[in-house]
């Protein structure tokens, strides 16, 4: 049999398994395991998924992903996030969408402590919304502003999808963490931009807070001030060793989890429910990565061996004698279009043991492109019909506010974020000068 329709073969099982509700890594492992002992017996078959546990198990920086999870969560269960909010709620209330604008700092700082999206659409549709529909703000602007900054989650440092895709790709995860940070904070401020300008060519989308909310003593706003800062101060403790090159990656994430613990200890908030929340919490994602990467891995090994991975170069490149950016475009194109069913890591795990090697053979660089993969992964998920986070609003949503309503507010965000994709893929040391500084010196 050709190894071409092997390959074939082999996706379409594992799509297939997928579209029954398979869990992403059993399906995915399940394939590579059997197409290895079809192709190569039980001594080679054994041997690759073998060789993929461990491999997992040696890679060092894999200890960074429970570190900064249990550090997102204490963050949350201690309910130090609800200070960011109220921070944002008394400095910001004064301004015409002074509160969508705090949302959207909300989310990057609830991204530098958790690294999941999950996480600021739950604390955004359960903190902030409320609030801004309490307001007067128009529902559809905000309910947009809340899934399009919760999608900062995966490109914020530190980002858990950046882990999994510096695993698959043999990439430094702290060259990748970094090179998100300029695209990040850059997005940020092209969603602040759009409330802004919206805001003030129609004021009563976001109209500023009565003097009532607003008329609160200057000490009781340095008090909150105190209080929001606090998770800049952890990020800060965490982050600054390690661009300096005093810590290691590892080292930085230890010390980011013992920084929030100690933050929730001193605050009188770390009690048994939270510990055991933070914990088991951690436990479980940690070990669902852990799972979708070996899995991820052993899949790769299989492609690797077949020579898949030459054959579709040899195809675009000189039977069809495409462009490379026509391919890296065409490559975006199917995550946007796979992302309407499929989540972040599940479309990686199963396009990564093409695209990267093929990304790499065309002259791209492998860091970069994985910001880009990531970017196009935030505008698949607020792509309809089937966007990840467009479920998870009508979930979290309060019953006024429609699927109707969800998928008209996300057209000016999801524009905002292919210009953003369309900067970086353009100017590519948006995302390269950072990482090339700190590990440059």
């Amino acid at each position: 049999m050709p190894y071409e329709l092997i390959a074939t073969l082999m996706f379409a099982t594992m799509m297939l398994m997928l579209l029954t509700g398979q869990r992403v890594f059993g399906a995915i492992g399940f394939v590579a395991v059997v197409a290895a002992l079809l192709l190569w017996g039980d001594r080679g078959g054994y041997d690759i998924g073998f060789s993929a546990a461990m491999k997992l198990m040696k890679w060092y920086p894999l200890l960074t992903l429970p570190m900064f999870i249990f550090m997102g969560y204490v963050l949350s269960e201690s309910k130090i996030a609800d200070d960011l909010y109220k921070m944002f709620h008394v400095w910001m209330g004064g301004l015409r969408g002074g509160l969508a604008i705090g949302t959207i700092g909300l989310m990057v700082l609830i991204s530098a402590m958790n690294g999941l999206s999950v996480a600021g659409m739950a604390i955004g549709s359960t903190i902030a919304l409320p609030e801004l529909l309490k307001r007067g703000y128009d529902k559809r602007m905000v309910t947009g502003v809340i899934q399009a900054g919760s999608s900062l989650g995966i490109l914020v440092p530190p980002s858990v999808v950046l882990v999994l895709y510096a695993m698959i790709a043999r990439q430094p995860v702290g060259q990748l963490w970094l090179a998100g940070v300029i695209p990040g904070l850059m997005m940020a401020g092209m969603f602040i931009a759009y409330i802004i300008i919206r805001c003030w060519i129609n004021p009563s989308l976001g109209p500023v807070l009565s003097r009532e909310d607003r008329d609160i003593p200057m000490a009781e706003k340095l008090r909150l001030l105190r209080a929001g800062a606090l998770p800049l101060v952890i990020f800060a403790v965490m982050m600054v060793p390690f661009v300096n090159g005093w810590t290691s990656l590892v080292e930085s994430s230890a010390i980011g989890a013992m920084a929030a613990f100690t933050a929730a200890v001193l605050k009188g908030r770390m009690t048994r429910q939270v510990f055991e929340n933070s914990v088991r919490n951690t436990l479980g994602i940690t070990c669902m990565f852990m799972w979708i990467i070996l899995a991820a891995l052993a899949f790769g090994a299989v492609f690797d061996g077949l020579g898949a991975v030459k054959a579709i170069e040899g195809l675009f490149t000189e039977r069809l004698g495409l462009n490379p950016w026509v391919i890296l475009i065409l490559m975006q194109l199917s995550f946007i279009l796979m992302g309407t069913f499929l989540d972040d890591t599940a479309m990686l795990v199963i396009v990564a043991p093409l695209y990267v090697p093929l990304v790499g053979a065309l002259g791209f660089d492998l860091v970069w492109y994985g910001i880009l993969y990531t970017i196009t992964c935030q505008i698949a998920y607020m792509t309809p019909p089937f966007g990840y986070n467009l479920f998870l609003m009508r979930a979290m949503a309060p019953p006024e506010i429609s699927i109707k309503d969800i998928y008209r507010s996300i057209t000016p965000f999801v524009l905002v974020m292919t210009l953003a994709l369309a900067v970086v893929m353009i100017f590519p040391q948006v995302a390269l000068w950072l990482p090339n500084y700190v590990y440059g010196n």
